[in-house]
């Protein structure tokens, strides 16, 4: 039996990667296990937040899945990307994907041409169709993210990136075009870092940060499956 590990992003929760886990658990009898971090989810509470608490939160359900299961599969998106990473070298993991993993972040000229676009919906009255806007609208309206918070997720990128190199797992880096949180030349750089022989780098066009939720969520649905059981 398979057990399949899914960790969500910095800020966000299951929701962001739900349509890539609801495809796995329809097309294979593997046991799919996407928790939630602490402090995140639909209401974010991220005043006592801290890297080591995410990264704990992750490998307590990797070594209770371990347990249960022969073979784990582990996916990460965003800042769960780099968590994934982290476990995946350090359990020796047979498969790893990372979805717009932040092993860099803040793509300044994509930001730019985002708000650019926020901008004119909102002269043409368009803005309740702007899903960027409606999300990060939603997300910063229920609770402010605290700066310690942001502290925290760049000491995890900085502590996980270290780990990189020592990840012998077949990869998958996936990564958008239209990232604006995560540069796109950062799967570059994962691929850069990542010395395992058995790595593949996936660009989409036409999606931005949120892959899973994308345009481009089918064939990354597609992708990852065929990635996986193959």
């Amino acid at each position: 039996m398979i057990g399949c590990l899914v960790i969500h992003g910095y800020t966000g929760g299951p929701y962001e990667v739900e349509p890539l886990a609801n495809y796995l658990k329809e097309n294979t009898d593997w046991h799919i296990e996407v928790p939630t971090l602490p402090g995140h989810g639909l209401e974010l509470h991220l005043e006592n937040a801290s890297y080591k608490d995410w990264i704990t939160a992750a490998e307590n359900e990797l070594k209770k899945m371990k347990q249960d299961f022969d073979e784990i599969y582990l996916i990460g998106f965003s800042m769960g990307g780099m968590i994934a990473a982290y476990l995946a070298a350090k359990y020796n993991i047979d498969k790893l994907v990372l979805l717009a993993a932040s092993g860099k972040y803040l793509n300044f000229r994509q930001i730019a041409l985002d708000i650019g676009a926020v901008i004119g919906d909102g002269i043409r009255g368009t803005l309740g169709e702007n899903k960027l806007y409606l999300h990060y609208k939603k997300k910063l309206s229920a609770r402010a993210i605290p700066m310690r918070a942001n502290i925290e997720f760049m000491r995890l990128v900085k502590f996980t990136r270290r780990y990189l190199k020592k990840i012998n797992s077949q990869v998958l880096i996936a990564q958008g075009q239209l990232d604006g949180m995560v540069p796109y030349k950062t799967a570059y750089f994962l691929e850069k870092e990542i010395l395992s022989e058995k790595k593949e780098v996936v660009f989409f066009d036409q999606s931005r940060h949120l892959i899973c939720l994308g345009n481009d969520r089918d064939t990354l649905n597609t992708l990852v499956y065929d990635f996986l059981v193959n």
